[in-house]
């Protein structure tokens, strides 16, 4: 039974798929090998075996230098890093600039509360008529 998840560059000589397809590391395709003869081709060459993608048949590995590697994890932590958190939440407020005194107190406590809850809080002041 293949892993339900491996996490990217986790891969070593344990590969639970007998056929796999191969990507060499300028981004050629080799096609489809069995996994010992990929195994055999990593240890010639002196690179690594990584996991791209597992959910197509047969899945996709690609040989890599450890350089390679680090420099994919930096990318991919970049991007999660980037993309908003699932549950993350932006709580949206506006108000007039003629607006009462005590309205804006009220107003300022829900920011507070929201900002304590470590919501994104965006703020719209429209200008009076």
């Amino acid at each position: 039974q293949p892993k339900s998840k491996a996490a990217f560059g986790s891969v070593g000589r344990r590969i639970p798929y007998r056929i796999l397809h191969v990507i060499n590391q300028d981004g050629e395709s080799l096609g489809n090998m069995h996994r010992a003869e990929a195994l055999r081709l990593m240890d010639q060459q002196g690179l690594k075996l990584v996991l791209l993608r597992e959910n197509v048949e047969p899945p996709v590995y690609r040989l890599m230098t450890g350089q390679q590697i680090h420099e994919e994890q930096l990318k991919r932590a970049e991007k999660k890093k980037a993309s908003p958190k699932p549950g993350m939440c932006t709580k949206e407020l506006s108000f007039s600039s003629a607006i009462a005194k005590n309205d804006l107190e009220t107003k300022t406590k829900q920011i507070a509360q929201w900002i304590e809850k470590r919501h994104h809080v965006k703020v719209t002041i429209r200008q009076a008529k």
